[in-house]
C-alpha cells in the first residue's frame, strides 16, 4: 500500500507570489535583499519600455558572490528553503562583508513573480561556469503540481561575468502597466534602502530608467543634508544613554543665532536612564534588542528659516514630504517599512497635534535606527516583509526610540526659541504665539529662580494651548461667512450688469439671458448651505458645476480654464457641499495669484487621476508664481503670504477633507500627469475615496 502525501499545486505560486509580496516596491526590495544576503556591494536596477507591460524590461545586476547551477536548483527553486535561516541560527557571516543574511523564509525570489511573467536568471561565482535559468510563469496555469512547471537550467561559456562574479536576473512580459508616479515610487523605495549615515561596509543599490525622465528631480540625502539645522547621534545600551552628541548649527546666513553642541557630560546622569513605563524599568535585552544607535538630521520649514538659507525651497520640501521619517536598519539593510508615508511608528504626527511648536513630525526629521542582527533575535520581521512582529521587545524597543526623541526634543526647543525670536512668524501672523515666545524667552533669561521659573513655564504652555484650542474652533464657524461673501460680491455683479441692461435698454434675450445666469448662479451656490449627504456621486460632475460656479468670476478676471476634454463618469465618497466648498477656496486662491504676478495669460488647469490607490484625485494646478509659504503649513489657519490675507481658505479646505475622510496634499510637478506650462505654479491634489467594491 502507498502512504499517502502532501502535493502542491502549480497556482500556490501565483497565490503566494500575490498575498505575501504587496506590491512592485517590495517585490524588487525582496530582490534587491538577495543582492545583499550574497555579499554585494552594489545593486543596480534597469527598466526599460516598462509603460508597455508586453515589451518592458526590469533588470537587477549585482556584483555578489552568484550562484552555480548547483545552488540555483537546490536553493533558489527551492520555496522556503531553510538555509538562509540556519546561517541566522549559527551566526554565519558572509567572507566579504560578513552579513547575516536577511532572509530566513526562502520566500523573496517570489518577488521575480510578482513583477513579470518570464524570468532568466544568468549568474556566475568565481572561478565556476556561468549559469542560466529560464522560467516561463504563464506555464503555471497549464501545470497541475509544482514539480511540473517547466524550468531551464544549464552551464556555459562566460558572457556577462567574464571576469567576475555575480547574479543577472532579467524580467520580462511584465505584470502591470507603471506609471510615472509608481517609477518614482520605487525609485525612492530604492534609494532608502541606502544607509543615509554610515557609509562603512554599506550596501548600495540604485534605480535607472534610460532614455526617461521620470527620475528627473529625485533629490538625495546628500542634496538635502546642507539644509540641516539641528543634528543628534545617541546610543542606548541596557536602559541608559551610554553615546550622545546633540548640536545646533544655523546657516551662516543667520548672524543673530550661534552654534552649539552637546555631548554625553552635558546630559545629567539621571536623565540618561531610559525611564520606566507601567512600573516597569525599559531596559534592552542585550540578546534579544542590543545596543540601539540613534542618528537623525531636523529641518524647520518656516518661511523665514527657509528663505534665510536655502534656495530650491519646494525641492527641500517635495523631499522631506516623501522620505522623511525614521528608518530602521539592521546590518546596514533597511528593515521595511519602518519610515514610509502612512507608518507613523515613533507617533510623532500623532503627538505633534497636541503640542504642534514644542513637538517633531515626520516631514521634520531624516532618522535612522542601526540594529545588529547577532544581538536583535527577539526583533522577528513578519511573512509579508512589513515589519517587525509585535512582541513584548517590540514595544521595549520602540519605547527607547521614542525616549531619545523625547530627550532630543527637550533639548532643540531651547535653539528653536531663539529662530522663532528672530525668524518665527510675524506679528501679523501669529501675533500670540509669536508674543508667548518672546515671554518664554525673557523668563528662561532672567527669571533665576528655578522652581519659579518652571511654574510659569507650566502656565505659558497652557495658555499657548489654550489659545490654539479656542481659535481652532472658531475658524471651523467662519466657514460659511468666508464663502458667502464671494456668493454675494458675484451676486452684486450680474445684478450690477442687469440694472445696466435695463437702462440701457438691451434686448429681451439679453436680459433673459443674465437673469438665467444669476437664477443659475443662485441655485450653484444654494449647494454651501445646503445639507448634502456623503455618499458615492459622480466627481466630475461635481467639478462641472462647481466650475460654472466660478465661471463669472474667472471670466471677469481673463482666467483660462482648462478641464478634461472627455465627459466621463467618476465615482467617488463625498458630498456636494463639501466639493463645491472645497473648491470655490482653491479657485479664489488661484484668481487673487494670478493677478497679483501679473501672468499675461492666466491659467488653471482641473483634472481627475486614479494614480493613487484607493482614491479618486482632483489634480488642481496654475500657472502662478507657486505658493509662498512651507506647504506644510497651508492648512495651518491664520498664516497667509497675501497681504492682508486672513488665512483659513485653505485650512477649511483641509477640515472639509478631513471630513471626508479624504486628503488634501500638495505635490511638486512631475507627482502626476500635469502639462509643463503649470510646474511653477500652485498644484493641489483634493483626494476622494474610492467607492469600496
Amino acid at each position: 500500500m502507498v502512504s499517502p502525501r502532501f502535493r502542491t499545486r502549480a497556482r500556490l505560486l501565483n497565490q503566494l507570489g500575490e498575498q505575501l509580496i504587496k506590491n512592485e516596491s517590495i517585490a524588487l526590495l525582496e530582490l534587491i535583499k538577495n543582492s545583499y544576503d550574497a555579499d554585494a556591494s552594489n545593486c543596480l536596477i534597469e527598466m526599460k519600455s516598462i509603460e508597455d507591460p508586453d515589451n518592458g524590461v526590469i533588470t537587477i545586476l549585482d556584483d555578489g558572490s552568484g550562484m552555480d547551477s548547483d545552488i540555483l536548483e537546490k536553493i533558489w527553486l527551492e520555496i522556503g528553503t531553510s538555509h538562509k535561516a540556519e546561517a541566522k541560527e549559527t551566526n554565519s557571516r558572509s567572507e566579504v562583508h560578513h552579513r547575516i543574511p536577511l532572509g530566513e523564509k526562502g520566500i523573496g525570489r517570489l518577488g521575480a513573480h510578482r513583477l513579470g511573467k518570464e524570468i532568466e536568471i544568468i549568474s556566475r561565482m568565481k572561478g565556476r561556469a556561468e549559469c542560466r535559468l529560464f522560467i516561463n510563469w504563464d506555464k503555471i496555469n497549464t501545470s497541475q503540481f509544482i514539480e511540473d512547471l517547466p524550468v531551464t537550467i544549464e552551464d556555459r561559456e562566460p558572457t556577462e561575468f567574464k571576469n567576475a562574479s555575480g547574479t543577472l536576473i532579467i524580467i520580462r512580459r511584465l505584470k502591470g502597466e507603471w506609471t510615472r508616479r509608481s517609477v518614482r515610487e520605487c525609485a525612492r523605495a530604492v534609494n532608502s534602502l541606502n544607509s543615509p549615515f554610515d557609509e562603512v561596509g554599506a550596501f548600495k543599490a540604485s534605480l535607472s530608467v534610460p532614455g526617461s525622465d521620470w527620475l528627473e528631480g529625485i533629490a538625495t540625502f546628500q542634496d538635502i543634508e546642507q539644509f540641516k539645522l539641528f543634528s543628534f547621534d545617541a546610543t542606548i545600551s541596557g536602559n541608559e544613554i551610554s553615546k550622545f552628541a546633540y548640536s545646533f548649527t544655523p546657516f551662516p546666513t543667520m548672524p543673530h543665532l550661534a552654534p552649539r553642541s552637546l555631548g554625553l557630560d552635558d546630559i545629567k546622569p539621571l536623565q540618561r536612564m531610559v525611564g520606566v513605563d507601567d512600573g516597569k524599568e525599559i531596559h534592552l535585552d542585550p540578546d534579544e534588542i542590543g545596543t540601539i544607535n540613534f542618528k537623525g538630521v531636523i529641518f524647520d520649514l518656516s518661511s523665514k528659516v527657509l528663505a534665510a538659507g536655502v534656495q530650491d525651497k519646494a525641492g527641500l520640501k517635495e523631499y522631506l514630504r516623501e522620505n522623511g521619517g525614521v528608518r530602521v536598519f539592521r546590518d546596514k539593510m533597511r528593515v521595511w517599512d519602518y519610515g514610509e508615508k502612512g507608518n507613523d511608528w515613533l507617533e510623532l504626527d500623532i503627538q505633534r497635534v497636541n503640542k504642534p511648536s514644542f513637538k517633531l513630525s515626520n516631514n521634520l526629521i531624516l532618522g535612522a535606527v542601526y540594529l545588529d542582527s547577532s544581538s536583535s533575535s527577539g526583533l522577528i520581521e513578519k511573512a509579508n516583509r512589513e515589519g517587525f512582529v509585535s512582541n513584548s521587545h517590540f514595544s521595549c524597543f520602540v519605547k527607547a526610540c521614542k525616549f531619545l526623541v523625547e530627550r532630543i526634543e527637550l533639548l532643540r526647543e531651547k535653539d528653536k526659541e531663539l529662530l522663532r525670536l528672530y525668524y518665527g512668524a510675524s506679528r501679523k501672523s501669529e501675533p500670540v504665539l509669536h508674543s508667548l515666545s518672546e515671554v518664554k524667552i525673557v523668563v528662561d533669561r532672567h527669571v533665576k529662580d528655578k522652581s519659579a521659573r518652571e511654574e510659569i513655564a507650566r502656565y505659558l504652555e497652557r495658555i499657548q494651548q489654550d489659545y490654539e484650542t479656542i481659535t481652532a474652533n472658531l475658524i471651523k464657524s467662519a466657514g460659511a461667512g468666508l464663502n458667502l461673501t464671494v456668493v454675494i460680491h458675484q451676486m452684486q455683479k450680474i445684478i450690477k450688469n442687469i440694472l445696466s441692461g435695463i437702462r440701457g435698454r438691451v434686448s429681451l434675450e439679453k436680459l433673459e439671458e443674465q437673469v438665467k445666469q444669476l437664477s443659475a448662479l443662485v441655485e450653484g451656490y444654494s449647494i454651501l448651505v445646503r445639507k448634502s449627504e456623503i455618499k458615492s456621486r459622480n466627481l466630475a460632475g461635481a467639478i462641472k458645476d462647481a466650475s460654472f460656479n466660478a465661471s463669472f468670476r474667472l471670466e471677469d478676471h481673463g482666467v483660462d480654464l482648462v478641464l478634461p476634454k472627455k465627459e466621463q463618469v467618476i465615482n467617488a465618497v463625498f458630498s456636494e457641499s463639501h466639493v463645491a466648498a472645497a473648491l470655490l477656496n482653491l479657485f479664489d486662491n488661484s484668481i487673487w495669484w494670478l493677478k497679483y504676478s501679473k501672468i499675461k495669460t492666466p491659467k488653471i488647469y482641473i483634472d481627475i487621476s486614479a494614480e493613487m490607490p484607493g482614491y479618486q484625485t482632483v489634480i488642481f494646478a496654475d500657472n502662478g508664481p507657486g505658493f509662498a509659504i512651507p506647504t506644510e503649513q497651508l492648512c495651518k489657519p491664520f498664516i497667509s503670504a497675501k497681504p492682508g490675507g486672513i488665512g483659513i481658505g485653505l485650512h477649511l479646505t483641509g477640515e472639509i477633507m478631513n471630513a471626508l475622510k479624504g486628503k488634501i496634499l500638495f505635490p511638486d510637478w512631475g507627482e502626476f500627469a500635469i502639462p509643463e506650462e503649470y510646474k511653477g505654479g500652485a498644484i493641489v491634489a483634493l483626494a476622494f475615496k474610492k467607492v469600496a467594491k
